[in-house]
């Protein structure tokens, strides 16, 4: 028997994952991060939703996760900025204590060129400013993880980090230094209790998306056992899975979030 709606917000009312838990969003008013921001919340964690020129989408997050009885925070940053996100952390840490659970999404963005018409300087920036953007918050967080003696980090990737697509060499070599990053932190920070791992989405309809020819949008969909595109609400659920304590073993994973288009 399919349970109804109402039915799975009862069961999500009476069995929340993050209870007791702050979480930081990078990037969080828009996109996945939004609602990956949302969806935490409503399972019981307490929310910092980063953002950087979206003042305005990040209060909206904010209001939806205090309309269902969560709390949130919307704290402005630019994630490339180590003071600004020493800033950040310890506004969230005031509000609602030591951060435990991480998820980077912050998007460094790129022009979709082919490489022999790339510039040094386009690729050169977002490589910095993905793992900038990976770099700085980690070192700001993990100190207090090791103090707890347990952490969460989640980083959103992409499946284009292990197979490629013309026009994203600057994105996909960003990308997969974002996964080594990732392993190399699962790796040390093991013995402190701390889990860290990747979530490598497929096509997902975002405002990131959205000038992509509506054409390559549904050749994509075609091409995904599952038939459709993904939704931010799919990475999220995936990101709520790493983050809880149902994946405590779970660490140093790579995880396509991609309807099985992506199989390992």
């Amino acid at each position: 028997m399919v349970a109804t709606h109402s039915q799975r917000e009862q069961i999500l009312d009476n069995y929340k994952l993050m209870n007791n838990r702050v979480v930081l969003i990078t990037g969080a008013s828009r996109g996945i991060g939004a609602a990956t921001a949302k969806l935490l919340g409503r399972h019981g964690a307490a929310v910092g939703v980063n953002y950087y020129g979206s003042e305005e989408a990040a209060g909206q997050v904010v209001k939806a996760i205090e309309s269902v009885g969560g709390q949130a925070l919307a704290v402005k940053a630019d994630v490339k900025d180590p003071q600004q996100v020493e800033v950040m952390v310890q506004q969230v840490a005031e509000a609602f204590g030591l951060i435990d659970t991480l998820v980077i999404n912050a998007n460094a963005g790129f022009p979709i060129a082919p490489f022999i018409d790339y510039r040094w300087e386009d690729f050169e920036a977002k490589l910095l400013g993905e793992l900038k953007g990976a770099f700085f918050p980690c070192k700001a967080v993990v100190p207090s993880m090791i103090e707890q003696n347990r952490g969460s980090i989640i980083a959103v990737s992409s499946g284009l980090s292990r197979y490629p697509d013309r026009g994203f060499s600057a994105h996909s070599t960003a990308k997969s230094g974002l996964d080594a990053f990732i392993k190399s932190l699962a790796l040390e920070l093991g013995p402190h209790g701390i889990r860290a791992n990747v979530v490598a989405p497929g096509l997902v309809l975002t405002d990131a998306t959205a000038q992509l020819p509506q054409e390559r949008k549904d050749a994509s969909a075609q091409m995904v056992p599952l038939k459709r595109n993904a939704l931010p609400e799919d990475i999220a659920g995936a990101i709520l899975l790493l983050a809880s304590e149902e994946a405590r073993f779970i660490s140093g994973a790579y995880l396509p979030v991609s309807g099985g288009l992506q199989m390992l």
